[in-house]
């Protein structure tokens, strides 16, 4: 029943659960699945004892059932609604479709790109969408469309390049969208159009240093370590929950273009990590936190 190794022409369909903690959560959403014949190839589990809420992730290895995400998620049904659980099922050979968008700073971008090309991270790119012209040439050169809107900073022409954005962003049809540092503030009106579905790369060890410049703001606290944040967009700025995090040690040796440098390679890594989670439906979000089954 537990860790049975799927079929390797099917897909696996994770099941992901957040609930009211009470007894008998685990053995029930695991009788269920047995009674379907489904084999359980992972198993997360998590109590939080502050919020006393119930956070969950199984993969199901889809060759062990007799249908597939569909006839799951109506099979799960009746459990769910027993439970009172918030809960989803998804597919593993159906894509995410991700719109990128980028500012003039290439090195996110190239390093998504790079794995996606590779397969090492699996998603669709539909468009590619920016305020500048500058990474045209490297996104069509992958074969990607690109679309430049220009942001200006008058209000009312700036409010018109953000609706312009938006209708790309809706005709790409897209499951996640992922600032590759996007150097613009989306309105608010477009973060709760795609709550929790928003993906953006802050180059500070958040919640310290949020805003413009980061990095100039540590190198004057003379701070000994910089890092990234990868989070959900919000409509509050830079506070959105935080999918994943990390950090490089630096001196007062290190001027501030070494810092940059020294940075960039942690953003890299940590958008990378964070958007590979939100693919394989591993982050739970309960509030203003998230629980990562890494």
């Amino acid at each position: 029943f537990l860790r049975r190794r799927p079929t390797m022409s099917c897909s696996d369909l994770p099941l992901v659960i957040i609930c009211p903690d009470r007894t008998g959560i685990i053995a029930r959403v695991s009788s269920v699945i047995a009674h379907l014949g489904g084999s359980i190839n992972e198993a997360s589990h998590y109590s939080d004892p502050v919020s006393g809420m119930f956070f969950m992730r199984y993969v199901i290895a889809g060759g062990s059932l007799p249908f597939g995400a569909a006839g799951l998620r109506e099979a799960f049904g009746p459990t769910a609604s027993e439970f009172g659980m918030h809960w989803r099922v998804s597919d593993t050979a159906r894509r995410n479709r991700v719109v990128l968008l980028v500012s003039k700073l290439e090195h996110c971008l190239t390093d998504l790109l790079y794995r996606w090309k590779s397969g090492d991270l699996a998603f669709d790119i539909p468009c590619v969408i920016s305020n500048h012209e500058d990474m045209r040439a490297l996104v069509e050169w992958h074969g990607i469309p690109y679309h430049c809107v220009p942001v200006p900073t008058d209000p009312e022409r700036k409010q018109q390049a953000f609706e312009s954005t938006a209708e790309l962003i809706r005709a790409a049809e897209p499951d996640t969208i992922v600032l590759a540092r996007y150097m613009q503030v989306l309105p608010q009106w477009l973060c709760r159009e795609y709550e929790h579905r928003v993906i953006n790369i802050h180059h500070s060890f958040l919640p310290s240093f949020a805003g413009a410049r980061p990095y100039h703001q540590a190198f004057e606290r003379g701070v000994k370590l910089t890092g990234a944040t990868c989070h959900y967009v919000t409509e509050e700025l830079d506070a959105g929950p935080i999918i994943d995090q990390d950090v490089i040690r630096i001196s007062h040796h290190d001027e501030i273009d070494t810092i940059v440098r020294l940075g960039k390679d942690v953003e890299r890594n940590v958008l990378a990590r964070g958007l590979r989670y939100h693919l394989e439906d591993r982050v739970l979000v309960h509030g203003n936190k998230t629980v990562v089954f890494a």
